[in-house]
């Protein structure tokens, strides 16, 4: 079984000089829960190399087990140190695409022509393609039968309420939620923070950094389906 994780390059949040990029947990988590479910991952990037590493993802209080394993494990702090160029990622090598958040998709992910084409790829293959927090952004211009990918679907993603409790619903190029919905996506959510996970067809989608776990784990069940 082999999965793809893509990951931002974008590291500047907005124009107010602070920096952004992705969210360790929301990568840590489903990188485990696909190891340890024997997985070949590879991990890709616009950019490639080392993606940036949102700062506050690292602050102690946004610390989990799956984090602190990352942080002990040299092999794998190697792996994201050399992420794969996204321009040479043929999709057709993979059962599975993963998207961390952070805030970084919403500024590359979202308009990156290489991941609008990976994703619509892998799900004309009939391959699942799970997205987390922020990284639903990564769908906005995604289409299917020249439809919007998230069209008549049942999906979710950084709600606008828990963008406005971070500050940010005025810096971000685009609210998640707002972007769901005006693609005509059946949007939910949950409580703030907590764990939310929506899986329709082809597409699962989590909610927030508490929903990254839970949605590895059902893209591997939808895998094994």
């Amino acid at each position: 079984m082999n999965i793809l994780m893509v990951l931002t390059s974008h590291d500047q949040l907005g124009d107010t000089g602070k920096k952004t990029g992705f969210w360790l947990e929301e990568f840590a988590a489903p990188y485990y829960v696909f190891l340890d479910a024997g997985a070949d991952v590879t991990l890709a990037s616009p950019k490639g190399g080392q993606p940036p590493l949102d700062p506050k993802s690292d602050a102690p209080d946004a610390q989990t087990a799956a984090t602190e394993r990352f942080k002990k494990d040299i092999d794998a702090q190697a792996k994201l140190a050399s992420t794969t160029l996204l321009s040479d990622i043929d999709a057709s090598s993979f059962d599975g695409v993963f998207y961390p958040g952070g805030h970084g998709p919403l500024w590359d992910l979202a308009e990156d022509a290489n991941s609008i084409k990976l994703i619509e790829t892998a799900i004309a293959s009939g391959n699942p393609v799970a997205t987390i927090c922020h990284a639903p952004g990564a769908l906005k211009n995604v289409k299917r039968d020249g439809q919007p990918v998230v069209s008549g679907k049942k999906v979710t993603g950084f709600a606008n309420s828990e963008e406005n409790a971070v500050q940010l619903i005025d810096i971000v190029p685009f609210l998640v939620e707002d972007m769901l919905k005006e693609n005509r996506g059946i949007y939910a959510k949950g409580a703030d923070w907590s764990e939310f996970v929506l899986a329709d067809g082809l597409l699962i989608t989590g909610q927030n950094p508490a929903s990254s776990e839970k949605t590895a784990e059902l893209s591997l069940a939808k895998l094994a389906a």
